[in-house]
Formats: C-alpha cells, sequence, structure tokens
C-alpha cells in the first residue's frame, strides 16, 4: 500500500517530519528541542507513534529509548517538500519560484551557487528537445 503524501500531514506532523530529517535520526527528547513552542514529552511522543503507523518513521531501540528516523530517502523528502512548497506559494510554477530565489538579495546567493544554477538550466533545456 503507499504511502500518503506528506502533504496530507497535519501542520505539527509536518514539524515534527522535519525535525526528524534535519536529524536525520533522533529520540523524543531530541525531536522535541527541534520544535518551536514543542508540546509535552508524551505528545511528541505519541505523535512519533501515530508517524510510525501511518509508515513515515520507523524506530530502533537504543538502550530504553526509542530512536526515530524517516522511511523516505532524504532526496524523496526533499522533492515531496518542495512540491508541497511550489503549490502552496507558487500556484505549482517552478519558473516562479526560482525568479523568487534570484530575486533574494545577492548575499545570499554565492557565484558558485549562480553558475550552478545556469548549469542546470542549461542542462534541463537539453532534456526538453
Amino acid at each position: 500500500m503507499a504511502r500518503p503524501s506528506t502533504t496530507q500531514l497535519g501542520a505539527r506532523e509536518r514539524q515534527i517530519m522535519d525535525a526528524v530529517h534535519q536529524l536525520g535520526e533522533g529520540s523524543v527528547g531530541d525531536v522535541r528541542q527541534k520544535l518551536a513552542d514543542a508540546p509535552t514529552y508524551s505528545t511528541v511522543r505519541t505523535m512519533l507513534r501515530m508517524l510510525e503507523k501511518k509508515g513515515y518513521l520507523k524506530h530502533r531501540r537504543d538502550g530504553i529509548k526509542y530512536v526515530y528516523r524517516s522511511t523516505q530517502a532524504p532526496e524523496e523528502a526533499r522533492r515531496s517538500a518542495l512540491t508541497h512548497l511550489l503549490k502552496t506559494f507558487f500556484a505549482g510554477s517552478a519558473g516562479d519560484a526560482i525568479a523568487t530565489i534570484l530575486d533574494l538579495p545577492t548575499e545570499q546567493l554565492t557565484s558558485d551557487d549562480y553558475d550552478r544554477l545556469a548549469r542546470r538550466i542549461e542542462e534541463a533545456r537539453r532534456k526538453k528537445k
């Protein structure tokens, strides 16, 4: 059975998934520390279990603790998050998102960043032909 998209998760569930992705793996306490306005320890523990039941996380035992990690590969998680961002803020337009990135203050993008973007755009053009 296919796992539902992370866009179907609630806001707090997405925050928890973001924390797990940032950590790579982590205990309830680790995840809780990453959350803004963190709920109680038992609430985070329950939400981690629910995310595991839904197929988003898996755990291993480390002594008396459970350590959680995502069932998604990092690249898959990035693509899913980017797809959600594009749909939410850019009406699905990758071009509008890229234009917004390029409008950021110049100190946020290095010369190497611009070169990499130019190469990727050129590669994408060649693939389209």
